[in-house]
């Protein structure tokens, strides 16, 4: 058990929403009235913001110029659910809707949950074993793909003997039309083993039968797969009312209004561009802007064309905006906010070079919306992940589940008081739900602390700590350390073993453009910035790194390859101040 002592009231008094003896912080105030879950259905909603919004723009489609109004989209997902029961899909069926961003994906999500059957989004990346884990887990019956991800499908579809339908979108039949006439080729079925399949364009066919009945507020809506980075992918069972609740929650601490336009290009099978971005906009009657996929170099020009107000910005994308040169468009644009989640330690500089006001978040599609650095936050705090959101308690605890004092870092624990707010667990996965819920709070798995205004501080992944020499180090501070290198584009930290029985760190580092970098003179940056135990012995330079559709660095990647051959990076105690030239690796396919 920690030594620590027990955490005690400040001399001058702590504010009056933090629990002296439990580091437990009391919700925000709402800026508005809590809905009620039971009215939280995709058919509701839809119908009700077609009636409150009308022929107001709901969906942006910025490859092909393709807009639809709330009410033209209420009637379309309608028609899709309408169309899906006499494709033989019904309330509870599950189907995995593998597709890049566009309008047809979103169609599908919609037109599913109003039906009442089970979305479940898949990473157009998962190929083969993955692919097949994936779809057999979820028990899915019925497969909604592009054309680009059928060849991957059609691989393994001996191995899957549950499912029953395939409906196939050719992406290269949509793009250039204004207008939602079904493709003309709809009636020519792609080629395939014997399970039954359709063009998307059917899908979109004048339905006059009966409207499917409804599902219940509680009923499951889908099933988000987690990143599986250290055991087999879990899905996460969402109803729903949490589904909803998530877009909700966040056009109300981010300031979502409908008069915002917010540009969703992080791929929509991730929680933040579905639950945030989408669902955001919708739950606040806005617009969203769509791009296919993320693209540094159009990034600002999509957002100048779009007329966006607001964005996020997730993982590895801030690093390659900032170490882009200036851009035209970079500030002459309509943005306003921006979410970046993890806000580097030049937020500050962000802000002034981008023109927008920076926000952040913290929260796992595992459970729910956990904390918000809004709009209002104080400037102080920048770099904080923010203040509990409505209904959301916040605890730090040891490894024994015991308070830590405030400043004191410790793993995230919550729980949430929003009736259907947070998800139902693990699909099929009982044990992984209960453990994750031990003693009645939810267990992140994330480290960080809490300040004594009661802000949360995310440090890192409790399993992305290293532990060097006795002492935590938190791989986030290296990265945002080396990050603030004006040479620097790109950083990955990460512990390998070594000649010890503790970690050391390694870094990959992608130079900016043009740029030159000795190893010696990053390793005397970080001594100027980090303390001493925390600075990398071992450094290679890479012309990128791993990242995932979902702008995620895969660091596990970097590591299992490290440890093969840490006799090709620059080792700070091998090298005794000479600069050894790094070994050249193979290029990883980088995201566009």
């Amino acid at each position: 058990m920690s030594n620590r002592k027990a955490p005690q009231a400040s001399e001058k008094g702590m504010p009056v929403r933090l629990e002296t003896a439990r580091n437990r912080i009391a919700p925000q105030q709402a800026r508005g009235p809590r809905p009620d879950p039971r009215g939280l259905t995709f058919a509701a909603v839809l119908a009700g913001k077609a009636r409150e919004h009308g022929d107001a723009i709901f969906l942006k489609y910025l490859p092909d110029g393709r807009r639809y109004s709330y009410a033209k989209w209420n009637s379309l997902t309608a028609t899709v659910a309408g169309n899906l029961q006499l494709q033989g899909i019904g309330p509870g069926t599950h189907v995995a809707v593998m597709m890049d961003n566009c309008p047809e994906q979103l169609l599908a999500y919609f037109g599913l949950a109003r039906l009442g059957a089970v979305t479940v989004p898949i990473n157009t990346a998962a190929r083969g074993d993955l692919l097949e884990y994936l779809l057999t887990h979820a028990d899915c019956h019925a497969l909604i793909v592009d054309t680009a991800s059928m060849p991957f499908v059609q691989e393994i579809i001996d191995r899957l003997p549950l499912v029953r339908r395939i409906i196939v979108h050719d992406a290269a039949s949509t793009p250039g039309r204004q207008d939602d006439r079904p493709d003309p080729a709809a009636d020519s079925p792609p080629p395939g083993r014997g399970i039954p399949q359709a063009r998307f364009a059917s899908l979109l066919r004048e339905y006059d039968g009966p409207p499917p009945a409804s599902p219940r507020y509680s009923d499951l809506a889908f099933l988000m797969y987690t990143s599986g980075t250290t055991g087999p992918s879990k899905a996460i069972m969402c109803s729903q009312a949490h589904t909803l609740y998530w877009g909700w929650d966040y056009a109300l601490h981010h300031g979502y209004d409908s008069s915002d336009t917010v540009y969703v290009y992080l791929p929509l099978f991730h929680g933040n561009a579905w639950l945030c971005g989408t669902l955001g906009a919708l739950m606040a009657g806005a617009s969203i802007a769509m791009s296919r996929r993320f693209s540094a170099s159009r990034f600002w020009s999509d957002v100048a064309t779009a007329e966006a107000t607001v964005t996020n910005c997730l993982g590895a994308v801030m690093s390659f905006l900032w170490a882009r040169a200036p851009d035209v468009h970079e500030r002459n644009h309509k943005l306003r906010r921006m979410g970046v989640t993890p806000i580097p330690a030049f937020g500050d500089r962000i802000e002034a070079r981008y023109g927008v006001r920076i926000m952040s978040s913290y929260g796992l599609t595992d459970f729910c919306s956990i904390a918000c650095y809004g709009p209002d936050a104080p400037r102080e705090k920048l770099g904080a992940a923010g203040l509990p959101r409505l209904g959301i308690e916040i605890r730090i605890v040891d490894e024994h589940d015991i308070d830590m004092a405030a400043g004191e870092p410790g793993e995230i624990i919550v729980r949430s008081n929003n009736p259907w707010g947070s998800a139902s667990g693990y699909y099929k996965m009982p044990e992984a739900t209960i453990e994750s819920r031990r003693n009645l709070w939810f267990h992140t798995g994330d480290r960080g602390y809490l300040d004594e205004d009661g802000y949360l501080y995310f440090k890192d992944r409790l399993k992305d700590a290293i532990r060097r020499r006795g002492e935590n180090i938190s791989a986030f501070e290296v990265e945002s350390a080396i990050a603030s290198h004006p040479d620097v584009a790109a950083v990955a930290a990460y512990p390998v073993r070594s000649d010890s029985t503790e970690d050391e760190v390694a870094v990959s580092v992608v130079l900016a453009a043009g740029k030159k970098l000795a190893p010696e003179a990053l390793i005397a940056h970080c001594g100027r910035n980090l303390a001493y135990f925390m600075v990398p012995r071992y450094v290679e330079f890479v012309g990128e790194l791993p990242i995932n559709a979902s702008q995620k660095i895969q660091k596990a990647l970097l590591k299992e390859r490290a440890e093969q051959s840490l006799d090709g990076y620059w080792d700070k105690e091998r090298a005794g101040g000479v600069e050894l030239r790094p070994t050249q690796r193979p290029a990883f396919v980088k995201h566009e």
